[in-house]
């Protein structure tokens, strides 16, 4: 069976260590490596200019050619920042509010797949599933319910998670007013 070493070109030139430009023409030439299999060189035009004859006639070559170097891709924002996500769960945690079960659960399981929670161990308690997570920089332990979720609830718990990442906690409008009591009552009695 064949390993391969796919290596990928290098944003600087392997002799110069200059770096290469967005649309620079280089050069790669490729080499056998009895260690490894094949070594990949990237070079500029002038280390291609200089150099080229003579790696050229080296007999480990295997291929070389031309091309133009293209900057990668700049790496797309997170759709979910990992510390709002792992924030949210805190205070949801905190709140042990039923409403939040399911958001819970697929914010830990979200965190757990981007590898910021490990599960430790699952209980079973009055029939219900947990899971215990834990936190590896902090140490942190969080108690998370399996809600059983059906596969057509997945869309609003999916709709309710990003809802509170967007937006928070709302808090409800409190229905009546809280009564307080005046700091001083008024009197009918006349003043003397």
């Amino acid at each position: 069976m064949n390993e391969w070493n796919i290596q990928s070109r290098s944003p600087v030139c392997g002799i110069t260590g200059h770096p290469f430009a967005d649309a620079e023409p280089c050069y790669t030439v490729l080499l056998t490596n009895p260690q490894h299999g094949f070594d990949r060189l990237d070079l500029s035009a002038s280390a291609w200019q200089s150099h080229g004859p003579e790696i050229l006639a080296r007999p480990s070559l295997v291929s070389h050619w031309r091309g133009v170097y293209e900057s990668p891709p700049a790496k797309p924002p997170e759709p979910i920042r990992r510390d709002d996500a792992e924030s949210l769960l805190r205070q949801l945690v905190e709140r042990r509010d039923e409403q939040f079960t399911a958001a819970c659960y697929i914010l830990a399981v979200m965190l757990e797949r981007k590898r910021l929670l490990k599960i430790k161990t699952q209980l079973h308690e009055d029939g219900r599933r947990l899971f215990v997570y834990e936190q590896p920089h902090t140490g942190d332990v969080f108690t998370i319910a399996d809600p059983d979720l059906q596969l057509d609830q997945l869309e609003a718990v999916q709709r309710q998670v990003a809802d509170l990442l967007a937006h928070g906690i709302v808090e409800p409008e409190p229905l009546e007013e809280p009564f307080n009591l005046p700091s001083v009552i008024p009197t009918l009695a006349p003043v003397a």
